[in-house]
């Protein structure tokens, strides 16, 4: 109880977290900046760590007789220090004069070498700007006179001050985005899966719930859409349910009309209300066949959906009808074969029905891919291309039973790509004739 009071993963605890943990990596930044770049910083000579060897060297070689004292600073001479004994100041290359160290004022040098030499140190900006010898120097001066001086064997260059806060700037500002970065990465990863499945509920009213995932706020944003979803989609069921059963019942009314109409002497009207039992019965039919498809949904599958085309177009041949075909020979599809394969059989009856010459065409374009079913007939008015969607629409060449249907074939055709996630739409074409397209979502 108490963890889970300290720790809740919500938005406003990642943003502190994600605050904290970018000062923590610019401060860790700056640290090795300042550890393997200590030279960069230009630190006084007291903080190079020469001083305590210095004192060291000094109290062994001022010991020694005066002739000897050259061979022991070199013999004193290491990779870190290089010691050089010269009788005279004047016999070192310097630079002019160097600061004055107090010997006094440190410890090291007041306990070894006493508090009354004389001390002058260098550091690189002391040489001309680019001169090779700029480095660091101690110049110590021995009770004899002569003088000792020390000088780290490396080129010790550094920055200036405008050039170290630029460096430590950058190095803040660099933390700073790389963890921004990795949070918002975290943080935007379940917003964008959750992006993704409200458009793909958009399309296909049968999605599977959301997985429950990201900081507390998404995730109570997740499970109210999960509600919604399973409370649209019940409605949707008990709906189709409802209108299927409405549509079952109707059967038996009808049946009584038609054996009722075996009695009628009057031949002309027998005909005509067998007519229209049949029109309406036939539109139950579609109906039940339409609600059914709703409610009874083909599982996806991975097809090769140039394959399922390429199969229609044998079967028309089959019957005498020509159908051309345009495509890649092979094109693998996740998706409802069984469905497609209805709604293309749909717009070729259509084709085959009302045009001449029809053809379908494959290929993709950006990320769908694009069904085309084209013929060479009269077409559609303009302001019934989107009005022949509607369920039981009909156009007037079409109100007879010999030739049309009861006005659900588009219906169910847009309806069943849209639950795929595409999308059905009807175009005249320029040339004449009328071109149907299907756009499947790709990869899915």
């Amino acid at each position: 109880m108490i963890r889970r009071l300290l720790w809740r993963d919500t938005l406003r605890w990642r943003i502190a977290l994600t605050i904290f943990a970018a000062l923590l990596a610019s401060l860790a930044l700056n640290a090795l900046f300042v550890q393997l770049a200590g030279n960069w910083a230009r630190p006084p000579i007291e903080r190079t760590g020469l001083l305590e060897q210095m004192a060291v060297t000094t109290r062994l070689i001022e010991a020694a007789p005066a002739p000897l004292r050259e061979r022991l600073a070199e013999a004193a001479s290491s990779p870190a220090l290089q010691v050089t004994w010269q009788a005279q100041r004047a016999g070192f290359a310097l630079p002019g004069a160097g600061a004055q160290l107090d010997p006094g004022k440190e410890p090291v040098l007041r306990a070894l070498s006493g508090t009354t030499r004389h001390m002058e140190v260098f550091n690189p900006d002391n040489w001309p700007p680019g001169s090779p010898a700029a480095h660091y120097m101690a110049l110590l001066q021995l009770g004899d006179g002569s003088w000792l001086a020390f000088v780290p064997p490396e080129r010790s260059w550094g920055l200036s001050l405008q050039a170290r806060l630029a460096v430590i700037l950058g190095l803040g500002l660099l933390a700073t985005l790389l963890v921004a970065w990795l949070a918002t990465r975290q943080l935007a990863n379940p917003l964008q899966r959750f992006a993704s499945a409200v458009r793909r509920f958009g399309g296909d009213l049968q999605a599977p719930p959301i997985a429950i995932e990201g900081p507390e706020e998404i995730r109570q944003a997740i499970i109210a859409f999960n509600i919604m979803q399973a409370q649209i989609q019940h409605f949707i069921r008990e709906r189709t349910h409802m209108l299927a059963a409405i549509s079952h019942d109707l059967r038996a009314p009808l049946t009584r009309l038609r054996l009722r109409s075996e009695f009628m002497e009057d031949q002309e009207l027998q005909a005509k209300l067998v007519r229209d039992v049949e029109e309406m019965q036939s539109m139950i039919n579609a109906a039940l066949a339409f609600f059914r498809e709703g409610t009874q949904l083909e599982q996806r599958t991975a097809y090769d959906l140039s394959e399922l085309l390429q199969t229609i177009v044998d079967d028309y041949r089959d019957q005498g009808v020509a159908v051309g075909f345009s495509g890649p020979p092979h094109l693998v599809h996740d998706g409802r074969p069984l469905a497609t394969k209805r709604v293309i059989v749909n717009l070729l009856e259509n084709a085959v029905k009302y045009a001449r010459a029809p053809r379908i065409a494959l290929y993709r374009d950006e990320h769908r891919l694009v069904i085309e079913v084209n013929d060479e007939g009269p077409g559609i008015p303009e302001e019934a291309l989107q009005r022949v969607f509607d369920p039981f629409f009909r156009l007037e060449g079409s109100r007879n039973r010999d030739t049309g249907g009861v006005g659900l074939g588009l219906s169910a055709a847009r309806a069943s790509v849209r639950e795929q996630g595409g999308e059905l739409t009807l175009r005249n074409r320029a040339e004449g004739g009328l071109l149907a397209r299907v756009e499947l979502p790709e990869g899915r």
